[in-house]
């Protein structure tokens, strides 16, 4: 399958959710215990948010199906903050996180960023290793009172 990756639209919004809610439950769960699961899911991934977001200067980079629909995207924010990298299920295995960290690092470099970092999950640390990001350490932090964990990871450019 071709596979674009595109700036986000409004209309993007709308399909985001699900591509993160679907990667929380169908992937996550391979690696987190059902209640870090429903933890991380409190969040509530809104079309709002997702708005709200690029309205606050963040650009979200969106991988569409040959059909333009959302199957994978990255949240990048101003500072080099790799905020989001979700994949959704059906879509693994297709090269789009290494594609869409690609792409956020261009970006990055032509807004002069010299450093890009990120808290990545147990799943997607080896699509950022294999970036060349670096593990600084392991966070360790609760979520509504249920302990969770991921690894802060850095990549200068």
């Amino acid at each position: 399958m071709a596979y674009l990756i595109r700036p986000f639209r409004d209309d993007d919004a709308e399909g985001l959710p699900h591509v993160w809610r679907e990667a929380i439950l169908r992937v996550g769960s391979l690696k987190y215990s059902p209640e870090q699961v429903q933890a991380w899911l409190r969040w509530q991934a809104t079309p709002e948010k997702f708005r709200s977001r690029v309205g606050e200067g963040a650009t979200i980079l969106v991988a569409v199906d040959g059909e333009d629909r959302a199957v994978a995207y990255a949240l990048l924010e101003r500072d080099g903050h790799l905020d989001h990298l979700y994949n959704h299920p059906d879509h693994t295995r297709q090269g789009l996180a290494a594609h869409l960290l690609g792409e956020a690092e261009v970006l990055a470099r032509s807004r002069g960023v010299t450093r890009l970092y990120s808290e990545a999950s147990d799943l997607a640390r080896p699509a950022f290793e294999r970036a060349g990001y670096v593990m600084t350490h392991k966070r360790e932090f609760e979520i509504g009172g249920v302990p969770i964990h991921n690894w802060a990871m850095e990549k200068p450019l």
